[in-house]
């Protein structure tokens, strides 16, 4: 309860639960369609998830706090998105503008392109700095249990021997090796998001947010269903990092 109660007092509380219900509301209006649902009642779902849209608060984030990190990687990556997310959010005031009369020759469909551009681009830099955080880590791990090993008197990890009869050379050898390695580096990644879950819930967040713009400028069409289905995952999952917030991936 104490845990909602802070939720609920925080500025982005509100616009995360409006972007929630905003998602259900495409996906609820994507199973109404597909099950051929009265045109009246779909017309009002698709007018409450316009209301809902235009309901959001948002909270321009700054990169004052990110161009001061040491690591350079996590500077440009953070910066960058940051940046790309403030223009996104000022395409989506124009498109409120337009779409709330205030400024009835707003081109639309150009502004929200635009928009979801910017969004796009803020996306690929959070997952790219999700891949440099998770690289980091699997050296850490793999260093870790290297050190180990050699203080147990092991050999190579799971116990594979990386010699055996007919030596390098023999046919499919090679093959087998890479197979080898890329199961070690799939089970280290496992082992690593495992570990870190402030890290595991912001790679599927930022991948459930990436089909959306990814759909709205036709790069992947993917459907309303996906849409709303992946906009709704991730708003939980940002709602949960409110409510949680040891889960929320720092810096």
């Amino acid at each position: 309860m104490d845990a909602w109660v802070r939720f609920s007092a925080q500025s982005q509380a509100r616009e995360r639960l409006c972007r929630a219900a905003q998602y259900a509301c495409s996906l609820l209006g994507h199973a109404l369609q597909k099950h051929g649902a009265s045109p009246e009642l779909q017309k009002q779902i698709r007018q409450l998830e316009g209301h809902l849209s235009l309901g959001r608060k948002h909270a321009l984030e700054s990169a004052k706090r990110a161009v001061h990190l040491s690591d350079v990687v996590l500077r440009f990556c953070i910066t960058v998105s940051h940046l790309n997310r403030a223009l996104y959010f000022a395409c989506d005031n124009v498109l409120w503008a337009g779409k709330s009369g205030l400024a009835p020759r707003v081109d639309q469909e150009k502004w929200a392109q635009r928009s979801f551009r910017y969004y796009l681009f803020s996306l690929i830099m959070n997952l790219s700095r999700d891949a440099y955080e998770v690289r980091l880590l699997m050296e850490q791990e793999s260093s870790a249990c290297s050190r180990r090993l050699k203080g147990s008197g092991g050999g190579a990890p799971g116990g594979v021997e990386t010699a055996g009869p007919g030596g390098p050379g023999t046919p499919g050898r090679g093959l087998l090796q890479l197979a080898l390695k890329l199961q070690l580096r799939v089970l280290l990644l496992a082992r690593v998001l495992r570990g870190h879950p402030p890290l595991l819930l912001d790679v599927v967040r930022n991948a459930c947010d990436l089909f959306i713009p990814l759909d709205k400028l036709g790069l992947w069409r993917c459907g309303p269903g996906i849409v709303g289905l992946c906009g709704l995952v991730s708003s939980i999952l940002s709602i949960l990092t409110l409510i949680c917030p040891w889960l929320r991936l720092k810096p």
